[in-house]
């Protein structure tokens, strides 16, 4: 397949290593909905990117991880450079698709969309969606299901409405950047 007609098997799965099922801009509804890394009508909504050119348009692979020559220049430094907060587990998700496979990849990843959905069903007070798909993009499937257990105990503690989600998101997101602080992990770009 080539151009426009060109599909992946896993377009959820980029090419470069993010997982598109949590990105804010997959769960968008509408005509604006991206449909992953080169899922149906990519081509029609997004420009191709250079990975996309060389990973599937001239090798025809699903990720990079399958190349000889990853990690290539061009994902070595996205970690710490790229502004694209999310780009800064790109490399470890390629590693964990080279050593175990993506059929694995998606197995671990689907615990994480499994959080992710429960925080924007119970806890999107309408402003945090894209704050609850960083968090599920970078931290430790183990320490997003403390803070939603935590979370969930303080709620029902203190007794507040299941219907608050004002309230309830503001304590899920201190329990959030409580994690991500004492990991050392930035939720957010620094600023220069």
């Amino acid at each position: 397949m080539e151009g426009k007609n060109l599909v992946k098997t896993y377009p959820t799965i980029a090419c470069c290593g993010l997982d598109c099922d949590l990105c804010p801009t997959y769960y968008t509804k509408g005509p604006s909905r991206c449909p992953g890394c080169c899922g149906p009508d990519f081509f029609n909504k997004h420009p191709s990117c250079s990975i996309i050119t060389c990973c599937v348009k001239n090798n025809k692979f699903e990720t990079c991880a399958q190349s000889n020559e990853f990690p290539c220049q061009k994902l070595k430094d996205w970690d710490e450079y790229d502004s694209f907060i999310c780009h800064r587990v790109s490399l470890k998700n390629l590693n964990f698709i080279k050593e175990k496979g993506i059929e694995e990849f998606i197995k671990q990843q689907n615990q994480r969309i499994a959080f992710l959905e429960i925080m924007l069903k119970n806890f999107n007070e309408g402003r945090s969606k894209s704050f609850y798909c960083i968090a599920t993009a970078l931290l430790p499937i183990y320490d997003l299901e403390q803070a939603l257990t935590e979370s969930n105990d303080q709620i029902k503690n203190q007794g507040i409405s299941l219907k608050d989600l004002k309230v309830k998101s503001k304590i899920l997101k201190e329990k959030i950047i409580e994690i991500a602080d004492k990991m050392m992990i930035e939720l957010k770009l620094r600023r220069k």
